[in-house]
């Protein structure tokens, strides 16, 4: 299956029967990231982090905190 990155355009061959290839088949709203760009967005992530500006958002705490 052929899949093209979001970030950067890259297109990439992966095997059509794994996990990846029927999620992307079978759920449209799920979009491919190649390998290269979710390590840098991973490291990115990591070093704001630290910085302690980083303030990660889960549905499940709004939802608590509007109650």
């Amino acid at each position: 299956m052929r899949v093209k990155c979001v970030i950067c355009d890259v297109i990439e061959n992966i095997d059509d029967y794994s996990p990846l290839a029927k999620k992307l088949r079978n759920r449209p709203i799920h979009t491919y990231m190649c390998e290269t760009c979710s390590s840098r967005i991973e490291e990115r992530t990591e070093k704001r982090k630290e910085t302690g500006n980083f303030k990660l958002y889960n549905s499940e705490e709004t939802e608590e905190e509007l109650i």
